[in-house]
C-alpha cells in the first residue's frame, strides 16, 4: 500500500470519474431479475461484495470488522467541488465469534431470541458526514483529531495509538446514532433497520424516502427473508407512530410494506388495529361539545380548518389528513379521493348538502357587510368576532360558508372586503378596504383563495397543537368529552406501544426462481440431542436451491453447508438423514421425489465435544423467565425488574410504577408478597417509589409492590 497522506476525499474524487452507478435507482429492474439475486441471502450478499465493492487495505488491521466500500452518484446533482454528488455506502462484515457483542438485543426485543447466533453480520452504513469507515482516517482517543490511519502517534496531544483504540474507533462508527442509514442482516437473512435520518440528520443530497427506497430495492435483490424496525422516530414533539397511523392507519415505514411485528406489554396485531380505528374515527364533534362554556382555541381551529376544506372533516383521521396535505403538497385539493372514503365531496352539481338558498346567503352577507362597516379605521375583525355578531341570522354551516367566500366581496361603493390570517392566532380577520369586487363564480364550491391558507409555519404549530389536545394521551384527556375520555386515551397508549414492525420478503419462502433452472427445497434441522429443560425450538428454515439433476446425497451436503456456514452452532454438525426418506437411495434425483419446491425436515448430531452452545439462542444463556400481569411471556424491551424471591420479571409500568420514578430497591411480585413481605420491607418500597408515583390510579398494593 502506498500511503500519500492525501485525505480521504481526494481518493473519492478520483473515483468519480469511473461509471457509477445511480443511488436513485440502484438495483435496477434488471439486478433484481438477474440469476445472481435468485439465490439465499448467504450466498448473494457474497456476490453482491465482490461484484461492486472494494476493500480497502486498512481493513486488513482487523479481520473480524472487514470492511468494503460502494460509491454511488446521485442522479445527476453536482457535488461541492463541481463533480458528480457521490454517496458511500460501507458494508461492514461482522464475524460474530470475535465481536465484542455476541448476542442481538434486536432480535431479543422483536421474537427472534430463539434463533441460535449466526457467524456473521453484516451492517450498510451511510455516514451523515460523507466519509467512509473505510477511509483512511481515525480519531485520537487522547483529542479526537483525525489521524491517517497508519499514524501510531498523534500530532497534536502526542498520544500513543495502540490496536485496542482503533477497534474502539470501529465499533464506535457502529454505534453511532448520526448515520444516514444502518441496517444490519444476519447471516440468515434476518435483519434490523437500526436508524434512517434524510435531511433532518444533516443530509444535502438525500431524503429520508431516497434512503428507504435504496434499503428495499437492496432488501429484495439480497435476497433478505425478513427485516424489523423499531419506530421511535420523534420531531418537534411527535410521536409519528401515532401521528401517522392516525392519518394512514399504519408507521412511516409502511409505505414499504412494514406491518404490526411485535406489541410491548403482550398488544397483539388485533389490539394494534382496534386502538387505530377508535382513535381515528373520534368525531370532532367530541372536542366542541361545551355546552354553554366559552369556545376555546381548539374549537375555532377545528372550525376554521373545517370551513377551508372542500370535504367534510368529521373525525381526527380526517383533520389531520387534511393538515397533513396542506403542509406536504401545498395544494388546494388537499386530500385523494382514495385516501379518505369518509369524506363527502361539495360540488356544485349537487345542493344537497344546503338546506339554503342564494337569498340566505345574500342575507347573512350583508349582515356581515354592515359589521365590518360599523368598525372604525383600519381595525381587523376576527373570524370569531364576526360569526358572533351575525349568529342569529342564520344556522352555522351557512355563517361558515359565508365567511370562507367573503373575501373580494364588496360591501359598500368603493369599499371590498379584505380577508388575512392572524399570525399570532392562527385565526382569519377582516375589514373593508378601497378597491373592487373580485369576479364571483356562482356555484357553491368557490375555490378558496390560496392566499389565506396559513403559512406552513402556522400550518406546523397547528399540527403540533392539534396533536397535543387530540392525540397526546398526557393532555388528550383535558380536551375530550368524558364519555369517549378513557377510550381515546387507551387507544393512543395502545399505538404508543406498539414499536416494532416487521417487512416480510418473502411470506412464501421460496424464490421466484423458474422450475426447469434450479430445485428449491426448503429445509428445516430436527436435532436428535435435544436437551429438553432448554425448551427452545428448531432454527429457522434454510432454503437451498439446488440444479435440476440433484440427488438425495447432494441435498444432506448443501443442508449440512449451509446450516454450518449460517449458524455457529452447527460448525460441528453433520447431517444424517433426511426424515421420511430415510430408505431412499442416495443417488436418487431429488425432483423425483419431492417436485421443484418442497419442505423437507433433516436429523444430525454433532460431532465430537460441542463447545458452541453459548451461540445456541440469541437471548444468551441467562436463564430469565418473564410473567407479566399484562400477559408479557418474554422480553419486549420496556422496563423490567425481578422479584426478589422467585426472581420471575414483570414490567416496572404494569406493577404501577411510571417510567419517569425509579426501580424500589425490592420488589415482590404478588405469588410472593403474601409469605414473604414484612413492615420494614414496605416501607424501604415506599421511601423508593416516593410520594408522586402512590397518586397513580393503579393500586401499588395490589400490583405487588407493596
Amino acid at each position: 500500500m502506498v500511503v500519500n497522506g492525501r485525505p480521504t476525499k481526494r481518493l473519492v474524487k478520483r473515483r468519480v470519474t469511473a461509471d457509477l452507478s445511480d443511488f436513485l435507482t440502484f438495483p435496477t429492474a434488471g439486478d433484481l431479475a438477474s440469476p445472481a439475486a435468485s439465490k439465499p441471502f448467504r450466498t448473494t450478499v457474497r456476490a453482491f461484495l465482490t461484484k461492486h465493492a472494494l476493500l480497502p487495505p486498512p481493513s486488513s488491521l482487523f479481520p473480524h470488522l472487514l470492511t468494503w466500500q460502494i460509491l454511488f452518484r446521485v442522479g445527476d446533482l453536482a457535488g461541492d467541488d463541481g463533480g458528480p454528488a457521490v454517496v458511500c455506502l460501507d458494508v461492514v462484515e461482522e464475524d460474530v465469534a470475535r465481536s465484542r457483542s455476541v448476542y442481538c438485543d434486536q432480535c431479543r426485543v422483536v421474537g427472534w431470541s430463539s434463533n441460535p447466533v449466526c457467524a456473521k453480520r453484516y451492517h450498510f452504513i451511510i455516514k451523515a458526514d460523507g466519509n467512509s469507515i473505510a477511509g483512511y482516517n481515525k480519531t485520537c482517543a487522547g483529542c479526537g483529531d483525525p489521524l491517517h490511519m497508519t499514524d501510531s502517534r498523534c500530532k497534536s496531544c502526542n498520544h500513543v495509538m495502540t490496536t485496542e483504540d482503533v477497534e474502539d474507533w470501529m465499533y464506535q462508527q457502529l454505534e453511532n446514532t448520526t448515520h444516514l442509514l444502518h441496517g444490519v442482516i444476519h447471516a440468515n437473512g434476518h435483519g434490523h433497520l437500526l436508524r434512517v435520518n434524510g435531511r433532518e440528520g444533516g443530509s444535502s443530497l438525500l431524503s429520508g424516502r431516497h434512503i428507504m427506497n435504496f434499503w428495499d430495492r437492496l432488501c429484495r435483490m439480497l435476497g433478505v427473508r425478513k427485516v424489523s424496525v423499531m419506530d421511535v422516530s420523534k420531531k418537534n414533539g411527535l410521536d409519528f407512530r401515532l401521528l401517522h397511523a392516525v392519518v394512514k392507519g399504519h408507521p412511516w415505514y409502511g409505505d414499504w410494506g412494514y406491518q404490526f411485528g411485535a406489541g410491548s406489554f403482550c398488544l397483539t396485531l388485533d389490539d394494534y388495529k382496534m386502538a387505530v380505528g377508535n382513535l381515528s374515527s373520534l368525531p370532532l364533534s367530541l372536542f366542541q361539545s361545551q355546552g354553554r362554556k366559552p369556545r376555546t382555541r381548539l374549537q375555532d381551529l377545528i372550525s376554521f380548518y373545517q370551513s377551508i376544506s372542500e370535504r367534510e372533516l368529521a373525525n381526527l383521521r380526517d383533520l389531520f389528513c387534511f393538515l397533513m396535505s396542506l403542509i406536504h403538497d401545498g395544494s388546494q385539493s388537499p386530500l385523494k379521493s382514495d385516501e379518505s372514503p369518509r369524506k363527502k365531496l361539495r360540488t356544485n352539481d349537487s345542493r344537497t348538502l344546503c338546506s339554503w338558498t342564494i337569498d340566505d346567503i345574500k342575507r347573512v352577507e350583508g349582515a356581515m357587510f354592515k359589521v365590518l362597516r360599523a368598525v372604525s379605521g383600519s381595525t381587523w375583525v376576527s373570524w370569531r368576532a364576526l360569526r358572533g355578531a351575525v349568529c342569529r341570522v342564520g344556522t352555522p354551516e351557512l355563517l361558515d360558508y359565508c365567511l370562507k367566500e367573503l373575501k373580494g366581496k364588496q360591501a359598500a361603493p368603493g369599499m371590498v372586503v379584505c380577508a388575512r390570517c392572524a399570525s399570532d392566532s392562527g385565526a382569519m380577520e377582516y375589514r373593508l378596504e378601497p378597491g373592487s369586487a373580485t369576479t364571483q363564480s356562482n356555484n357553491y364550491l368557490n375555490n378558496f383563495p390560496l392566499a389565506i391558507y396559513p403559512l406552513e409555519e402556522r400550518l406546523l404549530r397547528d399540527l403540533k397543537y392539534f396533536y397535543d389536545c387530540m392525540l397526546r394521551p398526557e393532555t388528550l384527556v383535558f380536551h375530550v368529552a368524558p364519555a369517549k375520555r378513557n377510550l381515546a386515551v387507551s387507544s393512543a397508549m395502545q399505538i404508543l406501544d406498539c414499536k416494532q414492525f416487521v417487512k416480510d420478503y418473502h411470506p412464501g419462502h421460496f424464490l421466484s426462481v423458474p422450475k426447469e433452472n434450479a430445485v428449491q427445497v426448503l429445509c428445516e434441522i430436527d436435532l436428535m440431542e435435544h436437551h429438553p429443560e432448554e425448551n427452545s425450538h428448531n432454527p429457522p428454515p434454510e432454503l437451498l436451491v439446488l440444479s435440476p439433476d440433484a440427488t438425495i446425497a447432494d441435498l444432506k451436503q448443501e443442508a449440512m453447508r449451509a446450516f454450518q456456514d449460517v449458524y455457529l452452532i452447527f460448525r460441528r454438525f453433520q447431517v444424517d438423514e433426511i426424515v421420511g426418506y430415510g430408505g431412499v437411495d442416495e443417488s436418487t434425483q431429488i425432483k423425483l421425489l419431492l417436485g421443484s419446491m418442497e419442505f423437507v425436515r433433516i436429523k444430525g448430531q454433532f460431532l465430537g465435544k460441542n463447545g458452541l452452545s453459548r451461540y445456541r439462542m440469541e437471548r444468551g444463556n441467562e436463564r430469565w423467565i418473564v410473567d407479566c400481569l399484562c400477559g408479557a411471556k418474554d422480553d419486549d424491551g420496556e422496563r423490567m425488574l425481578a422479584c426478589d424471591v422467585c426472581s420471575i420479571w414483570q414490567h416496572t409500568r404494569c406493577c404501577g410504577i411510571p417510567d419517569s420514578e425509579g426501580v424500589p430497591a425490592r420488589f415482590f411480585c404478588q405469588r410472593c408478597r403474601p409469605t414473604k413481605m414484612n413492615g420494614q420491607c414496605r416501607d424501604e418500597v415506599l421511601d423508593n417509589i416516593g410520594d408522586d408515583a402512590l397518586g397513580w390510579s393503579i393500586c401499588l398494593s395490589n400490583t405487588g409492590v407493596l
